[in-house]
C-alpha cells in the first residue's frame, strides 16, 4: 500500500513539474486565440496502407515517439521494467489466465500475419472496386457537369448573337421603312407628275381647239367672200397650171 501511495505521489508530483515546465500564457492572448477565426480544415483522408507495428500489436509511433527522450532501448527498457514493475507490485499477479492470455495473444498474432496479407488483399480489392464504382460514378458528374457547363457556354454564346441578330433585324426594319418611305414618295411624285401633264395636255388641247375653230372660222369667211366668177377663174387657173405642168414633165 505504502508502494502504491509512493507511486501516485510521484505521478502527481511529476505532473505538477511538467505544468510548471510549460510556458504561461496569459488570459488577454487565450481571448485573443478564441476570438480569431480558424480556418476550416479538410477532412482527413482514408490512408491506403496501415501503419507499421512491432510484434504484430504495437504500433511504430510508440517507438518512435520514445526514441528521441531515451533512445533506441528505451521502449524495450520502459516494457521490460512495466512489466517487473507490475509484477514484483503484485498489480498483476501470474495464473492459468496469463497462460491463456499467453497463447491467445500467440494465436492472435500468428493469425495475423497467417492470414492477415490474404485479408488484407481482399478488403484492398474491394476497397479498389468501391473506390472505382465511385470514381464512376464521380466521373459520370464531372461529364454531366462538363457537358452542363458547355451547353451554358454555348447558350451565352447564343445570347450574344441574339444581340446582333436583334440589330440586324433593326437595321431590315430600318431598310424596310425607308424602302417604303422611298416607294411612296416616288408615288407621290409620279401622281403629281401626271397631274402637270393632264393640265399641259388639257392646255393643249385647248390650244388646238382653238386654232383648228380659228382655222375652220377663217376657211369659212374666205368661202364666203369668194364670188363664183371669181371660183371659176381660179378653176381655170389651175387647169392651166396644171397643163403647164403635164407638158413640162
Amino acid at each position: 500500500m505504502l508502494s502504491r501511495l509512493a507511486l501516485r505521489k510521484g505521478s502527481a508530483i511529476a505532473a505538477i513539474a511538467l505544468r510548471s515546465s510549460a510556458p504561461c500564457v496569459s488570459a488577454a492572448p487565450q481571448k485573443l486565440l478564441l476570438s480569431t477565426s480558424v480556418p476550416q480544415r479538410m477532412p482527413n483522408k482514408m490512408p491506403e496502407e496501415g501503419g507499421k507495428v512491432r510484434y504484430g500489436f504495437i504500433p511504430e509511433e510508440w517507438f518512435q515517439f520514445m526514441y528521441k527522450k531515451t533512445g533506441v532501448t528505451g521502449p524495450y527498457v520502459f516494457g521490460t521494467g512495466l512489466i517487473l514493475f507490475l509484477l514484483n507490485k503484485e498489480i498483476y499477479v501470474l495464473g492459468p489466465e496469463t497462460v491463456h492470455a499467453a497463447v491467445a495473444l500467440s494465436m492472435f498474432v500468428y493469425g495475423i500475419k497467417r492470414f492477415g496479407p490474404g485479408i488484407a488483399a481482399w478488403a484492398d480489392k474491394k476497397r479498389e472496386e468501391k473506390l472505382e464504382q465511385a470514381y464512376e460514378g464521380r466521373n459520370a458528374n464531372i461529364e454531366a457537369y462538363k457537358d452542363a457547363i458547355d451547353h451554358e457556354k454555348t447558350e451565352q454564346w447564343r445570347l450574344d448573337g441574339r444581340k446582333q441578330l436583334f440589330d440586324a433585324r433593326r437595321e431590315n426594319v430600318a431598310m424596310r421603312m425607308e424602302i417604303e418611305y422611298r416607294e411612296r414618295l416616288q408615288q407621290v411624285s409620279e401622281a403629281v407628275q401626271k397631274k402637270l401633264d393632264y393640265h399641259v395636255e388639257l392646255e393643249n388641247t385647248k390650244r388646238r381647239l382653238e386654232q383648228q375653230h380659228m382655222v375652220r372660222w377663217i376657211e369659212q369667211n374666205v368661202v364666203k367672200s369668194i364670188t363664183p366668177q371669181q371660183e371659176k377663174d381660179i378653176m381655170n387657173t389651175c387647169i392651166s397650171n396644171l397643163k403647164n405642168l403635164g407638158a413640162s414633165a
